[in-house]
């Protein structure tokens, strides 16, 4: 089975994680399965970007993007080239790496 790398991120997953998921598992449910409370506001149904992450390693083993994900991603705080919606995005056969980014469009917070 596939592992899924959580990095560390303070607010969902502070010390990181590894998860391992039957292919075909999308990242969110996985984390989700796992504890990893990210937020979700559209309850997996790719209409809000709540979930974005950024996979920094095996990207090219997740399923395709569609059109209606790269549409919603152009809404995602801290938008990178390999950027995908966590309920979106299903693990193939390989490992993959993904980072929870500091911010969401619905969980601004600013540690002064």
């Amino acid at each position: 089975m596939p592992i899924i790398k959580i990095l560390p991120n303070p607010d969902y997953c502070p010390q990181g994680a590894e998860i391992s998921v039957p292919a075909g598992t999308s990242i969110c449910e996985a984390m989700l399965d796992n504890h990893i409370e990210i937020e979700h506001a559209c309850d997996m149904s790719c209409a809000c970007t709540t979930c974005h992450v950024v996979v920094r390693e095996g990207f090219e083993s997740l399923n395709e993007i569609d059109e209606n994900e790269e549409d919603l991603l152009d809404r995602a705080w801290g938008l990178e080239p390999n950027s995908r919606l966590s309920c979106q995005a299903y693990v193939g056969q390989k490992d993959v790496v993904v980072e929870i980014p500091k911010y969401s469009i619905n969980h601004a917070k600013e540690n002064h």
